[in-house]
């Protein structure tokens, strides 16, 4: 006989039921390692399908150098392309509006490495077990 609730989407043959453990914490309790499938600020939003490897982890030590790199370097270029703005008098080729638009996008994109530059360091030391700091 089928069960009913399997007809609505509900847990059958002894499926886990109850609300996840909240993000950063492992099953077993705090201070131990989360694995990378739940390092993410929620874990794992939709259950696996079986289509997507098991083994597909965010390549996070590549980001973590990518950021390193490009956040110096978008800062130095934001702020080289606003003094130059700033010095820049009328007539002048290229003209003020196009030296802001590169500062302020140069700024923009540091600052995106930066916000990403934490989050990666904030998820390597908690796979590697590590108590976070605020």
């Amino acid at each position: 006989m089928d069960d009913p609730r399997s007809a609505r989407g509900g847990p059958v043959d002894g499926a886990r039921q109850g609300p996840d453990p909240p993000a950063g914490r492992a099953r077993d309790g705090p201070g131990r390692p989360v694995p990378r499938a739940r390092s993410g600020l929620v874990g794992r939003r939709w259950p696996r399908t079986g289509d997507e490897p098991s083994t597909a982890q965010s390549p996070l030590r590549l980001r973590l150098l990518l950021a390193a790199v490009f956040l110096p370097f978008f800062t130095a270029a934001a702020v080289f392309f606003g003094v130059w703005a700033a010095g820049s008098g009328p007539g002048d080729s290229p003209d003020r509006g196009a030296l802001v638009v590169l500062a302020v996008v140069c700024a923009a994109l540091a600052l995106t490495a930066a916000a990403d530059l934490l989050v990666v360091t904030r998820r390597l030391r908690r796979e590697r077990g590590a108590p976070d700091r605020p």
